[in-house]
């Protein structure tokens, strides 16, 4: 096995790379891109796509995901939620963003896309069809709130909590700083 040379050694011996032997001190440089969270989930764009593309029922109802209006933000202290039929939206991105608040009609699991009251286009031949819109376009401003979705909240909401203590953990406060100097 062989390994380049740094550039004074390049320099001194005249060559770009020698075989590598045992007692020889190495550095890896390198390691092509950002570390990896999960070694079991592959990084590969065709995989990735492979995988979100062909993802079973249960899988593509966490990915359509949609955020909560600020106020729902701040009642329920949760983020985003998995969208579902009877939920209220404001449609933030795209050409129907200036519409108002509407009620969800159907989500339609397998194309990745919800259908919204009121939103409709005519083609040509007179017909109305809703309109698909992806739900990372959309706010959430109303729940249809059951047990189940209620259960989901308080899941939810007591998981960013125990986030949130850990947030100081390792940081370094000025009271720190102040007492180092008392000695």
């Amino acid at each position: 096995m062989t390994a380049s040379l740094s550039k004074d050694l390049r320099a001194k011996f005249g060559v770009r790379s020698l075989p590598i032997r045992r007692d020889d001190e190495v550095q890896i440089v390198g390691g092509g891109g950002a570390m990896k969270f999960n070694a079991a989930v592959s990084g590969a764009r065709r995989k990735c796509r492979k995988a979100h593309f062909s993802a079973p029922s249960h899988v593509r109802r966490k990915i359509m995901t949609a955020s909560l209006s600020k106020d729902l933000r701040a009642k329920f202290g949760v983020r985003s939620l998995p969208i579902r039929r009877d939920d209220e939206v404001q449609i933030v991105r795209g050409k129907y963003a200036k519409e108002a608040v509407a009620k969800v009609t159907s989500v339609y699991r397998r194309r990745y896309c919800i259908y919204v009251d009121r939103i409709i286009k005519e083609k040509t031949n007179g017909a109305q069809v809703p309109v698909p819109i992806h739900p990372s376009n959309v706010h959430i401003t109303k729940l249809k709130l059951d047990k189940d979705r209620k259960d989901l909240l308080e899941r939810k909401k007591l998981g960013r909590q125990g986030a949130d203590k850990d947030k100081g953990k390792g940081k370094i406060k000025q009271s720190d700083v102040t007492m180092q100097d008392v000695d």
